[in-house]
């Protein structure tokens, strides 16, 4: 039975790390972004609940590849942050290939919404695949 428990210590690091990570790179991303995510999204504002679940999703899958691939917390670390800057890298990528980007997010356009989510969760994807070494 001991054996099954000896990963519980790492376990509870990588995974209380990720969710220190998740509260960080939701704050980055709220705050570099100009609409204000939480806001429209306690109003009812579906595009930007889609656009922000698609950044956080896009986090996701690297944070889980840099949890499976890293050999350190350390080594954890630095993948995440790479996995938030590809995050923040697509959204300007999404902002540039749509004109009016954060107003019609602000204003509930859900293609808005599709296309800043469907970036960032491309970029997460390709973001994961990359740091499988």
């Amino acid at each position: 039975m001991f054996g099954i428990v000896a990963g519980l210590p790492a376990f509870l690091a990588y995974f209380i790390l990720g969710l220190v990570l998740y509260g960080l790179f939701g704050w980055v991303y709220t705050t570099l972004t100009p609409q204000k995510e939480i806001t429209l999204i306690r109003a009812g504002n579906t595009a930007a609940v889609v656009a922000f679940m698609g950044a956080i999703l896009g986090f996701s899958l690297p944070l889980a590849s840099a949890a499976a691939n890293s050999v350190s917390i350390v080594d954890f670390i630095i993948w995440s942050v790479i996995g938030l800057l590809a995050q923040i890298l697509a959204f300007f990528i999404a902002s540039r290939t749509m004109t009016g980007l954060h107003q019609r997010i602000t204003d509930g356009e859900i293609a808005a919404g599709i296309w800043t989510g469907g970036i960032a969760l491309s970029v997460g994807i390709l973001n994961a695949a990359c740091m499988t070494y």
